[in-house]
């Protein structure tokens, strides 16, 4: 990674881990922000599902109402027993979720490239050790690129990317973004699902100041590997969100306006 990119990280380390997905990670010390009351689509997680999220640290479920979890895996269709990849997953916030909703059945794989490796000097994914330590027995590491990503062969039912193509696109490029796709394609069985949220960027708006991403091309990025969009859910729209400001602006982090899109791998 350059030395400019690594400065355009120590510029968003006043504070991660909170709404931006992973341009550094986003999962702050500190709750975040209620909700503002979105008129999004009702989704119904399933009983057990929001029971086995139920067991997760008070940290993690603090950002719950936020995030909706339990909701977003319902679109995604992730269950018991299935292998799921975590992308960029930074601390793993995401991988907890993962974890909590495959069971012991199922498997975890937390990936992270070496500019986010490198971020902090690995304070931030260092994270990963420590949920795995802790009890995560069904999560394992992937320190990895894109490349090797993709000479790996097809293992995942669902790759997820919470919060961060818009990392892979202004850091990586639009090549960079393309590899990042073509790779997660071929990791994903046949019929697989690649489930992205991301904060919505204007078309004409200075989306990597901001830290977002138009949806459009988003949409254009993942479809181009092969992909097909299945679902285009607004459960984490907010409309009070105009879309011009940083996700980290106060009052707003943590609840930015953010698109869930699932795309399916064609199955064979």
């Amino acid at each position: 990674m350059t030395d400019m990119k690594l400065a355009m990280l120590g510029i968003v380390s006043a504070f991660m881990l909170g709404a931006c997905g992973q341009s550094a990670p986003e999962a702050p010390a500190e709750p975040e922000a209620p909700p503002a009351e979105p008129a999004a689509t009702p989704v119904e997680a399933a009983p057990d599902l929001a029971a086995r999220l139920a067991s997760r640290s008070e940290e993690d479920r603090a950002r719950d109402a936020g995030r909706k979890p339990a909701e977003v895996l319902a679109v995604l269709g992730v269950e018991p027993g299935m292998d799921v990849l975590d992308l960029i997953a930074a601390g793993g916030w995401y991988t907890a979720v993962l974890s909590a909703a495959v069971g012991d059945e199922g498997t975890v794989t937390a990936q992270n490239p070496g500019w986010m490796r490198a971020f902090r000097d690995g304070e931030i994914t260092a994270g990963i050790d420590t949920r795995i330590s802790g009890g995560l027995s069904n999560v394992s590491k992937l320190d990895n690129e894109w490349s090797e990503l993709a000479m790996m062969e097809p293992q995942f039912d669902v790759a997820m990317s919470a919060l961060n193509v818009h990392d892979v696109y202004f850091f990586e490029g639009a090549d960079g973004a393309a590899q990042f796709a073509t790779a997660v394609y071929t990791v994903l069985r046949p019929g697989g699902v690649f489930g992205v949220i991301e904060h919505v960027g204007n078309v004409d708006g200075d989306n990597e100041a901001l830290h977002r991403l138009p949806r459009d091309l988003t949409i254009e990025i993942i479809t181009a590997a092969g992909f097909e969009l299945e679902e285009d859910s607004d459960l984490l729209a907010n409309p009070d969100d105009d879309h011009t400001q940083s996700v980290f602006a106060e009052g707003l982090r943590g609840n930015t306006d953010r698109f869930l899109l699932k795309f399916r791998k064609p199955a064979m």
